[in-house]
């Protein structure tokens, strides 16, 4: 009995560690992969860029197309998390429409080449079968998280909303995804007319 609580613990130890190094392999790869994009980045190139060799890389990762959708989801993983916080954490309405707001702006800023990766994998999805089902996974979640958001909001404003949650999610991803040209582009008025945009939608889900 020992032997195979033993055994089993050895196993569960070695699939932590499987997992612990795949993790970091991703997190050292989102730095290239942000940067270049899915088309222009191949395992052998993640490695030159990285301190890992391309065997590493390999034996961690079937193929590009695996290490992409993995990175996605961890970053998006993280974001999710972010945004659950402002749930948990926001007292009025009005304190969770600025937090909301203002973590949109903020994630702009700093993850605008992460947040292209994403929306590079799902315009991918569209040509790729591949890529699909984890696509729309990680849009369900999103959608998820974005609705727990405005239902807190109208929770505490004691409004009933007007729309579904793959509306409410569509209308939001169009703000950020315009937004974020703006703001590769070079638009100084980028994060502002975000965060304008933002509250504005906030202000017009409910019904009369």
């Amino acid at each position: 009995m020992t032997d195979v609580a033993d055994r089993s613990g050895d196993q569960t130890r070695r699939v932590d560690r499987f997992d612990q190094r795949r993790a970091q392999l991703a997190m050292s790869a989102l730095v290239t992969l942000s940067e270049l994009g899915y088309a222009r980045t191949s395992l052998r190139e993640i490695a030159q860029n990285s301190e890992f060799s391309h065997g590493v890389l390999h034996y961690y990762f079937r193929n590009k197309v695996e290490l992409i959708t993995y990175c996605v989801k961890q970053y998006k993983t993280e974001c999710v998390a972010r945004y659950d916080r402002i749930v948990e954490t926001a007292q009025t309405a009005e304190e969770l429409k600025l937090a909301f707001s203002t973590a949109m702006v903020a994630t702009l800023r700093e993850d605008a080449r992460l947040h292209r990766l994403w929306y590079d994998l799902r315009n991918q999805s569209l040509f790729e079968k591949v890529f699909r089902a984890d696509v729309l996974a990680i849009d369900e979640t999103l959608e998820g998280m974005i609705w727990r958001i405005v239902a807190r909001y109208a929770e505490l404003l004691g409004k009933p909303l007007a729309l579904t949650p793959s509306t409410t999610y569509a209308l939001f991803d169009g703000l950020f995804q315009q937004g974020l040209l703006k703001y590769l582009a070079g638009r100084e008025d980028a994060a502002k007319c975000l965060q304008e945009s933002v509250e504005q939608v906030l202000a017009r889900i409910f019904t009369t």
